[in-house]
């Protein structure tokens, strides 16, 4: 049992916050949270009580293969925040499967001041760099991406921590974009849809770039990467995709050899290499908290990220 000290609101809780019918009872909500442990079960090896500790958005065994191989989003007896017998994160406190695969445990206290990066580590840091390693970002690459929210911050953050040179955000919102520049971009592109692919692709010698990361799920936005990847290159989607087919054909992919990858991100694999960094003070990706709300205010938070009116927004239960 891990009591929640902070958990936050996703821009993918969204989808279902649109179209998720009425219940009498409610629906458990959240899949992002770090905390307390209060209890053990008989089972649990590896934590103690009083320990601190990070929760994956996805519970997992970390024995199995696909846990091995740093897929712990297909672990074979895992599964994800809210499913039928398991809670979410927006909650006082939640039950852990599988804790021993699942939680990291982080040297800190429950003040600590870094607890809003420390959070980012349960996905969108996660995401974002899971973005840009799939897309093989390096000091040799440019890289584009698309979406100014978390996640696309995010991934500014990871491709520059990966080595890019040259990194072009496309988004509207200059409180985002001037966060996305601190972050590592290079360059900013306001314009969308066609206005927005011949902007890239004139700061890129006609070219486009050779990643780019699609971190907003729509098909505007797979489109638009479409349209500025260069030929040999990667578009690396972790906005969950709220369609099902898109063109992959000879002209759009296929012959201009463009490899299409992404997926949810197996942030358990990932928390380890990029914890040091927040710890030891290299990266701060908690700056993309802009609003806090305690656990009875949290409908206002999805009021205000569905609204634009926060980035994201954290809960303190």
């Amino acid at each position: 049992i891990v009591r929640v000290v902070r958990a936050c609101v996703c821009g993918s809780d969204l989808h279902p916050y649109h179209r998720m019918p009425a219940s009498p009872t409610g629906n458990t909500m959240g899949h992002e949270f770090i905390g307390v442990v209060e209890e053990v079960g008989r089972d649990v090896a590896t934590l103690k009580r009083g320990g601190f500790v990070i929760a994956p958005f996805a519970w997992s065994d970390g024995t199995c293969d696909f846990c091995r191989e740093g897929l712990q989003t297909s672990c074979r007896h895992g599964g994800f925040w809210n499913a039928p017998g398991v809670g979410g994160g927006q909650a006082e406190a939640v039950r852990v499967p599988l804790a021993d695969g699942t939680l990291v445990a982080v040297p800190v206290g429950e003040d600590s001041i870094q607890l809003p990066s420390l959070l980012t580590l349960s996905d969108v840091l996660g995401t974002g760099y899971h973005a840009a390693r799939m897309a093989g970002v390096n000091e040799r690459t440019t890289v584009t991406v698309i979406g100014d929210g978390a996640v696309g911050l995010m991934a500014v953050l990871s491709a520059k921590r990966l080595g890019a040179q040259r990194i072009i955000l496309m988004g509207r919102h200059t409180d985002r974009t001037d966060l996305g520049l601190e972050f590592g971009a290079t360059d900013i592109v306001s314009e969308r849809g066609e206005e927005g692919i011949t902007k890239v692709r004139e700061l890129t010698g006609g070219d486009g770039t050779h990643a780019v990361l699609e971190a907003v799920g729509h098909m505007p936005a797979y489109e638009q990467a479409v349209g500025i990847v260069r030929p040999g290159g990667v578009i690396s989607r972790v906005g969950v995709p709220q369609y099902e087919e898109a063109p992959i054909g000879f002209g759009s992919l296929f012959g201009a050899n463009i490899t299409l990858t992404g997926g949810p991100a197996p942030v358990r694999a990932y928390i380890n290499e990029l914890l040091p960094d927040i710890l030891d003070g290299r990266i701060e990706p908690g700056k993309v908290f802009d609003r806090t709300v305690s656990l009875d205010e949290t409908p206002d938070g999805y009021r205000a990220m569905d609204d634009r009116t926060a980035l994201k927004v954290l809960v303190r239960p």
